[in-house]
């Protein structure tokens, strides 16, 4: 008795590995199973290929997807906004005067990006400042930032 691996049999195993993929948060076996998807179609075009042939493929196949999801793609879906931080992350930032403070109220900076999970933010400063400075977070106080003009 023989057995013989056919294109399907590749197709289907990609494919369950494909849906196993929703139990299983790391997408590695994601790549592993498109791997057997492109054995499966590369098989279909060239029915000649050895089983130990298409297992290298296979292999090797897995490798690359996987290298190139954890080397290329993965760092793209990285949030790189600080929202969720700690104080030490607001501290050091830089950001844009909008309005001044004075007596009545408190100035409003905006962030080139958003920190701690918003890009304008109320502040104190001891400095003279104007629309359009430039300043530096030094310190928190409440919710309000402690600025010096930078």
């Amino acid at each position: 008795m023989s057995f013989q691996i056919v294109y399907w049999h590749w197709v289907i195993l990609g494919i369950g590995l494909m849906l196993l993929e929703i139990a299983l948060p790391s997408f590695t076996v994601l790549w592993i199973g498109a791997a057997a998807v492109i054995v499966g179609v590369l098989l279909f075009f060239l029915p000649g290929l050895s089983v130990t042939l298409q297992v290298i493929l296979w292999t090797v196949l897995s490798a690359a997807l996987a290298w190139l999801w954890f080397k290329y793609l993965k760092p793209l879906s990285i949030d790189k906004t600080k929202a969720g931080l700690s104080r030490e992350a607001i501290i050091g930032e830089v950001g844009q005067v909008l309005s001044v403070p004075n007596e009545e109220r408190r100035g409003t900076l905006r962030f080139p990006a958003p920190v701690l999970g918003s890009d304008e933010w109320k502040f104190i400063a001891q400095d003279s400042l104007a629309v359009g400075d430039r300043v530096r977070v030094i310190d928190l106080s409440g919710n309000s930032l402690i600025v010096t003009k930078s």
